[in-house]
């Protein structure tokens, strides 16, 4: 049974609470800097800003904010500290002697039509020559449901999780003034369900997310594997159906992604792309407790993870997805600058604004920034964090970047 944190909702007080309950020390507070200037007002928010190892400014650093897509860092930390730098997703593909040919996921959130591509290469170099039926196995990942916070919406950033998705379950395809339909993409094919489902668009380009319709996944997998191996001069014919690999078959191939997990991250916090963010999480979670993933044994492992590696109060955090979506997610200013401080060695990850390594994170009335100004002594990190309507994170960055310069 893997544990569930409670969810901070008044965190000065119940922290106290659970404090005095729970045996566990509050966590120090320091002496509040006041709101920065009449012209950034804060009504829900906290910062933090370090100089050379120096506390340099704080309000409100023991207060836990929704931290939106700052917290990337974490999961980005997590995987790099748990999967290691070296890690790469596997994608493994099995042939019966009925020739039938099963593909079993790995996660891999990079699974593009580039790799497919080189998947059917592989198979027509181990001697496959015909396929009667391609069988999806996407049993690494057991979700119930999606993440905490994603939408129902088709929209890209509402994308599901699974354990065999290629293209991020993202169609890309445009319909011309006459009504035809093609790929979008120059390196993915046209398949049939892009014609179909492009019959009643308008004319244009568009991004379609089919991850709400799982007959559909699977359709656009089997195809796009199904056209590439027709590529390679390799017959294909008979049904594209989900199922499981037979326990006799030994793998004929087992394509390493050519995307190291760097890479994969360093793509992640520039696009915040939810969907990758996720994918590590779940995967975090099934190296640390072992296969099917579940987002109960990525919490726990994230969880572990942040108060044992890097000796996060229990208090000053709560885990519930990794992309930052779910608005359960909870961590202090104090705690996400632990994250930084360990976060260093990667730094080259982040985005580069105006000067400064840089994450944002966005939701309805959640600013947030997380980074490091570059001093003669090294990277200062920073955390601010807004929780109210006003979107005053820009300006609070320039105010925190004319302490850091001392002006």
């Amino acid at each position: 049974m893997f544990r569930r944190r409670p969810l901070l909702r008044h965190p000065h007080a119940l922290a106290f609470l659970l404090a005095i309950l729970l045996g566990i020390s509050a966590p120090t507070e320091v002496v509040a800097a006041p709101t920065p200037s009449p012209g950034i007002p804060i009504s829900h928010g906290g910062y933090l800003l370090e100089q050379n190892g120096r506390l340099l400014a704080a309000y409100q650093p023991d207060t836990p904010f929704v931290p939106a897509s700052i917290w990337k860092l974490a999961t980005a930390l997590h995987a790099l500290t748990l999967l290691g730098p070296d890690f790469r997703f596997e994608t493994r593909c099995y042939y019966g002697p009925d020739q039938t040919l099963y593909v079993q996921g790995g996660g891999d959130p990079m699974l593009v039509s580039e790799e497919v591509a080189l998947i059917a290469s592989r198979l027509r170099a181990t001697g496959v020559r015909e396929v009667a039926a391609i069988v999806l196995d996407d049993s690494a990942f057991h979700l119930p449901g999606p993440a905490d916070g994603a939408g129902d919406s088709l929209n890209p950033y509402d994308v599901a999780n699974s354990a065999l998705a290629v293209n991020f379950n993202t169609i890309d395809l445009t319909r011309d003034n006459r009504g035809g339909v093609q790929s979008a993409e120059a390196q993915t094919p046209t398949l049939p369900l892009m014609l179909r489902l492009g019959e009643t668009l308008p004319p244009g380009t568009h991004r379609i997310n089919i991850s709400q319709n799982q007959e559909q996944i699977w359709q656009y997998t089997g195809e796009l594997l199904g056209e590439e191996l027709r590529g390679q001069g390799i017959t294909v014919h008979g049904p594209i159906r989900p199922g499981r690999v037979p326990s006799q078959l030994a793998p004929i191939c087992r394509h390493l992604s050519t995307k190291g997990l760097p890479e994969i991250i360093g793509a992640m916090l520039r696009y915040s792309n939810n969907f990758i963010a996720n994918q590590l999480f779940l995967t975090c979670g099934a190296k640390r407790f072992g296969y099917p993933a579940t987002w109960d044994k990525g919490r726990e492992a994230l969880t572990q993870f942040l108060e044992g590696r890097l000796q996060l109060e229990p208090l000053s955090f709560n885990v519930e997805e990794g992309s930052g979506l779910s608005r359960r997610n909870r961590i202090t200013p104090r705690a996400m600058l632990t994250v930084l401080h360990a976060f260093r060695p990667y730094s080259d990850l982040l985005v580069h604004k105006e000067g400064v390594l840089v994450k944002s994170g966005t939701l309805n009335g959640v600013y947030c920034y997380a980074g490091y100004f570059p001093g003669p002594q090294g990277l200062d990190p920073f955390v601010l964090m807004l929780n109210q309507p006003d979107n005053r994170r820009d300006r609070l960055l320039r105010y925190l970047e004319s302490l850091h310069r001392g002006r």
